[in-house]
């Protein structure tokens, strides 16, 4: 694979592996705040979901402001994860060529994703992650509002909050499991996380993982170095 392959949208520097723009600045800080919000929402709801868990609240400072601070850390998320949505949604619309990858799936986990369908930017598992996330933090804030005593006891009957209790920990639950498939996805390929960190990958690792992406760099017009990167 040569330079010439992919140029578009890429930076070349004489002597050093060539690199194409994946991530602009701002898609960056957008994520590491959704995923630092994520964190701290289920930490902080760990601490109250159970009494053995309950010594977690230390982090926040005890028990009461863990409390207080858990559902503003929800707002924080439910808007930095809307931030992500527009960004990215059209990018994880379901194609053709995605449930062609999840018939090789095997051939992924087996590193052999040279049998392996040319996919965009995103492939099916990843697209999985971002709707179920889309979906669960829908039903997290939902619930969440619900069950908001401060705010929000006035306009709901005690059954109506503990019917959303039991839905907001199932969907927490949910969540959580979500993105600790979605963490060791990006540690087990290698190349994901320094993405999201300096915002581009290399040549290799995009014709490796996300060809029909990089293709569409390559015949992007105007996808010439120095140009935008892509979101």
């Amino acid at each position: 694979m040569t330079a010439h392959d992919v140029e578009p949208d890429s930076v070349v520097h004489p002597g050093k592996p060539v690199t194409v723009d994946r991530y602009t600045v701002g898609a960056r800080i957008n994520h590491w705040i959704t995923a630092a919000s994520l964190i701290l929402l289920a930490l902080s709801g760990l601490a109250l979901f159970h009494p053995s868990l309950f010594f977690l609240s230390g982090l926040f400072g005890g028990g009461q402001f863990t409390r207080f601070i858990h559902p503003w850390i929800g707002v924080v998320l439910f808007f930095s994860f809307f931030g992500l949505f527009i960004r990215f949604w059209k990018a994880n619309l379901w194609k053709r060529e995605d449930g062609a990858w999840l018939t090789r799936f095997r051939d992924v986990l087996a590193n052999h994703e040279e049998n392996v369908p040319e996919v965009g930017k995103y492939n099916a598992g990843q697209k999985f992650v971002f709707w179920a996330m889309s979906v669960l933090i829908v039903i997290l804030i939902s619930s969440g509002l619900v069950i908001w005593d401060q705010y929000f006891s006035a306009y709901t009957t005690v059954g109506q909050q503990r019917m959303a209790l039991l839905i907001h920990a199932i969907a927490a639950v949910a969540m959580i499991g979500v993105w600790i498939i979605h963490a060791y996805s990006a540690l087990w390929v290698r190349g994901t996380i320094p993405a999201m960190i300096r915002g581009s990958v290399t040549g290799g690792w995009a014709w490796r993982h996300h060809r029909k992406w990089l293709r569409e760099l390559v015949t992007k017009p105007g996808g010439r170095s120095g140009s935008k990167p892509a979101e």
